[in-house]
């Protein structure tokens, strides 16, 4: 019988590693199950490592995979090899997983990767507010953000007692719900705050909902800068076996970053074992085994982006070539968006993943812990901007994206005693970037103000812009220069005919610009 958690109910013994449960059961926890203290799963628990030993860092596949409530055990994972499934969803934990997982350990998983398998951890956590699952625990709108900060921090603490180490995606199942603005808005919070602790913890963020609600509200935040997540779980029963959904944009979530559940809950066998199956088409990150082979592409991540100081860009990482795990890496840089999009900055930082990472060479031994990168360099983007980084291959294979992370980068500009004279405007720029790099710009004056129209009800004011004077400069980085901009003849015919005017002195450079208010008189 399958150990249903989600009902009111005692089980005493031991669960069956057998058990046949529904495939789309879930639900908050009601169940209590009493086992004997010398059981075998007591013991395999008690044995389980707290380290990394099966995950390959997010490990890409594409092809048919399956998703059971209850982890199959491994004679019956054995028997479904004759089945068209290379994948498998496995429920890790959260507060509405509704079966009881008896063969879920980390000799387990190592077993099953070692086979072949390659497996999505799922955890199902609290749900939306609206969710359609009467029966879970749902999150509290105004603790949504602290409560998906919580969910990753438990997912990973279930993901390494199975040995699903970092560099592994952790999906988490939100069911599908009613989109008002309030439902919306607190998923979307505990959503995010989920994939920013699982960032900051090492492993990557995967989401599984409904096309029609968690899917459709979370592509609304694609090119907002909101943090999304790095994989998504598409729960749309259409028979389709491909990741394309009408929600989501064709740019966004690629490549291999999807995953397509694509017909629920019925019952399949192979070799004599029948378990009862969602079917889903996997393009997306897995773990896998984590033993290397020749020919594979860079593995690493990205653990960082930001901006130490204006002008500039920092990342945090590690990268390395399973064709010569013991080389030195080149990292490559793209501000602004991923690699080929339009008016992006692209970095060669060179070879510079040498840096000590001792939990590196703790999951992969071969490769030694000199492959960590730490950089900040300066950049002509400013703003809010999405950091990518790739690793550079070294042999046969791709170069590999690392990851992307929003970056806020205050321009390098900084300005100072303004002042103005009867025909000219001062003000002293300074440059920001590292000293040896080139700084040129031009300074703008403008002004704003509004002027008599004449319509049929009567006087009327609309507004004007005038350019007032304009001065091109070069300075070099880490330089500052005070410069004097003339008014043009228009500029000063215009004072002298309005008496004074408020100026907005606009100095930029290549990637921002910086603005201040100065009063101007006759």
């Amino acid at each position: 019988m399958c150990v249903r958690l989600d009902r009111r109910a005692v089980y005493l013994g031991t669960p069956s590693s057998q058990q046949r449960c529904p495939a789309g059961a879930m639900g908050r926890r009601r169940a209590i199950l009493v086992e004997p203290a010398s059981g075998a799963r007591t013991s395999a628990l008690a044995a389980s490592p707290r380290r990394a030993t099966a995950s390959a860092a997010g490990a890409a596949f594409t092809g048919l995979g399956f998703d059971a409530c209850a982890a199959p055990s491994s004679k019956a994972m054995a028997a479904w090899e004759e089945s068209p499934y290379r994948a498998v969803g496995v429920y890790i934990g959260g507060a509405n997983r509704a079966c009881s997982q008896p063969n879920l350990t980390a000799s387990w998983v190592a077993a099953q990767t070692e086979a072949g398998w390659h497996l999505i951890p799922t955890y199902v956590g609290l749900q939306a507010p609206t969710s359609s699952c009467s029966s879970c625990a749902k999150l509290n709108s105004s603790q949504a953000t602290a409560q998906g900060s919580a969910a990753a921090v438990d997912a990973v603490e279930e993901a390494a007692a199975v040995a699903m180490g970092p560099g592994s995606p952790i999906y988490f199942d939100m069911e599908s719900y009613s989109q008002t603005s309030a439902a919306t808005a607190a998923t979307l919070a505990f959503l995010e705050a989920w994939t920013r602790k699982l960032h900051s913890l090492g492993y990557l963020s995967g989401v599984y909902s409904s096309s029609a609600s968690g899917i459709e509200d979370l592509s609304g935040q694609v090119g907002t800068g909101y943090e999304l997540p790095d994989y998504i779980w598409i729960a749309n029963w259409n028979g389709q076996q491909n990741t394309a959904d009408p929600v989501v944009p064709a740019s966004a979530w690629t490549p291999h970053r999807r995953i397509h559940q694509y017909q629920g809950g019925h019952n399949e066998s192979y070799g004599g074992v029948t378990i009862n199956i969602d079917n889903d088409y996997v393009d997306a990150g897995t773990v896998g085994s984590a033993t290397l082979v020749s020919g594979d592409n860079p593995v690493g991540y990205l653990d960082l982006a930001g901006s130490p100081a204006a002008g500039q860009v920092r990342v945090r990482g590690w990268a390395f070539d399973p064709d010569a795990p013991t080389e030195p890496l080149s990292i490559r840089l793209v501000v602004g968006g991923k690699e080929g999009d339009p008016g992006v900055a692209t970095y060669e930082l060179g070879q510079v993943a040498t840096r000590s990472r001792p939990d590196v060479a703790g999951e992969f031994p071969e490769a030694g812990p000199r492959h960590g990168f730490d950089v900040s360099l300066a950049t002509v983007k400013s703003g809010r901007q999405r950091v990518c980084a790739y690793a550079l291959n070294l042999a046969g294979g791709e170069d590999r994206l690392l990851g992307c992370k929003a970056a806020t980068i205050p321009v390098a500009l900084r300005l100072s005693h303004l002042k103005a004279g009867g025909r000219t405007v001062r003000v002293r720029v300074a440059c920001l970037w590292p000293a040896g790099t080139e700084c040129p710009g031009q300074i703008l004056l403008r002004t704003r103000y509004r002027v008599a129209t004449h319509f049929r009800g009567g006087p009327r004011t609309r507004p004007v812009s005038r350019l007032l004077g304009r001065s091109a400069f070069r300075l070099d980085g880490g330089g500052a220069q005070t410069f004097r901009v003339p008014l043009s003849a228009g500029g000063r015919a215009l004072l002298r005919q309005r008496g004074q005017l408020k100026t907005h002195v606009v100095v930029a450079i290549p990637g921002g610009r910086r603005t201040a208010v100065l009063g101007l008189r006759r």
